[in-house]
């Protein structure tokens, strides 16, 4: 497998500020993994993955999807990719049918294989029985499952979670995890932020740690919190970037 996601000396400093949020960041994402993009708070990862995904522009470097660039091909990438934003990008006052088929339509996918394609995330994430319910009237983990398959609808190459199991219960949790695990083993790449490192240390293959928009290491979860000599993931994270308050 290749890298599947390269960036090269990425730089992006927003009007006002001093500070870069990316500050000359270059890393690869190989097909097939689930790779974890862990930071404190204004690390720069959101900036990163809204670069990615063309939601910000990038003053200096590139980074490629499957091999286009994001400065010069976005049309050919936005196919490639689902986006599960950490805020709940669905309409309150409308079912998870409705909402869910705004979103085939936008992914443009046929009718024909739209509503099976719901049918079966619905049923897999089980919220067949409560579809035509008003999200609005949806708990934080059944919104979290339905925000999830708006962005699997079209079967993307890469799969973009921001905090995919924030706020939840136990249980659903659990289904989106196995679920994701799963999705991930038939061949879909993710890209993972969260601040729940115990989840990241299970779940991830490989991970970049970052702060101050930029790398402050990588590799998979096991070999680093070996290298470092700490016991876990948590503790490593606080080894190497501190442990002052990132308000």
């Amino acid at each position: 497998m290749g890298h599947i996601i390269e960036i090269k000396d990425l730089h992006k400093t927003y009007k006002g500020n001093v500070n870069p949020s990316v500050d000359g960041l270059s890393l690869c994402v190989e097909e097939g993994d689930v790779f974890g993009l862990l930071g404190p708070n204004g690390a720069g990862k959101t900036t990163t993955i809204g670069i990615l995904c063309g939601l910000r522009t990038p003053d200096r470097g590139d980074a490629s999807i499957c091999g286009y660039s994001v400065k010069e091909a976005m049309k050919k990438i936005k196919p490639l990719i689902g986006v599960v934003p950490q805020d709940f990008a669905l309409y309150p006052m409308l079912t998870a049918v409705e909402n869910l088929r705004i979103f085939g339509g936008i992914y443009n996918i046929p009718r024909k294989q739209l509503m099976p394609k719901i049918d079966s995330l619905l049923d897999t994430f089980g919220l067949s029985s409560s579809r035509n319910r008003a999200i609005e009237k949806y708990s934080g983990g059944m919104k979290r499952r339905v925000n999830l398959i708006a962005g699997l609808l079209h079967n993307p190459r890469i799969l973009f979670l921001d905090e995919p199991t924030v706020g939840i219960d136990v249980q659903s949790r659990h289904v989106i995890l196995e679920n994701l695990k799963r999705i991930n083993k038939e061949g879909t790449t993710m890209v993972y932020t969260s601040h729940l490192l115990e989840e990241a240390e299970h779940f991830c293959s490989s991970i970049a740690l970052v702060d101050d928009g930029r790398i402050v290491c990588e590799g998979t979860p096991k070999a680093l919190v070996a290298e470092a000599g700490t016991k876990s993931l948590e503790e490593l994270f606080l080894l190497k970037t501190g442990k002052k308050l990132r308000d």
